[in-house]
C-alpha cells in the first residue's frame, strides 16, 4: 500500500512467480481476490475500527492479460471519501459503491494500461448497532 495523498492511495501486488498461471501472466484469482483486499483496506482507512464492513457484491471485468506488477487504483476517490464522511455521520448502517481501476505498468512505454475494472459494494454497520442488537437477543433469549 502506498499513500498518494490524505485521501488517495494506491495498493500494488507484485508480479511473483506465485501469482502467475501457466501463460505466465497474472493469475486471474490473484488479480480479483485483492481487489477487495485493495478496497477494504481503502474503506478501513476511512472507518476505522467503528464499523464492521462485509463485502456485500463484487463484478470483476477482465480487460488484457497483465504481465507485470497490478496497480489498484479507487476512481473518483476524492468524492466517494465525501460521500462516505457524509454517511458515516449519521451513526447508521449504510452501503457504499466504488469503482477500481487496476493498471498495470509497461516499462517500455513507461505508461499504464488498464488490465481490469472492479465495481464493488460494501455495508457499513457501526459496532454499537451490532452490541444493541445482541445484548436485545440475549434478553429475548433469557425470557
Amino acid at each position: 500500500m502506498r499513500r498518494i495523498s490524505q485521501d488517495r492511495f494506491t495498493a500494488v501486488l507484485p508480479f511473483k512467480r506465485s501469482n502467475r498461471n501457466f501463460y505466465n501472466a497474472m493469475a486471474g484469482a490473484s488479480l480479483l481476490g485483492n481487489s477487495e483486499v485493495a478496497a477494504g483496506m481503502f474503506l478501513f482507512k476511512h472507518c476505522g475500527s467503528d464499523y464492521a464492513v462485509v463485502c456485500k457484491n463484487m463484478t470483476y471485468k477482465f480487460l488484457r492479460p497483465c504481465y507485470g506488477p497490478a496497480i489498484y487504483n479507487v476512481r473518483d476517490a476524492e468524492h466517494v471519501g465525501t460521500e462516505l464522511s457524509d454517511q458515516m455521520s449519521t451513526r447508521q448502517e449504510f452501503n457504499i459503491e466504488f469503482i477500481m481501476d487496476i493498471t498495470q505498468t509497461l516499462h517500455k512505454r513507461g505508461r499504464e494500461v488498464r488490465v481490469g475494472r472492479c465495481e464493488i459494494t460494501f455495508h457499513c454497520t457501526p459496532k454499537y448497532m451490532i452490541k444493541e442488537r445482541a445484548a436485545r437477543r440475549k434478553a429475548r433469549d433469557q425470557k
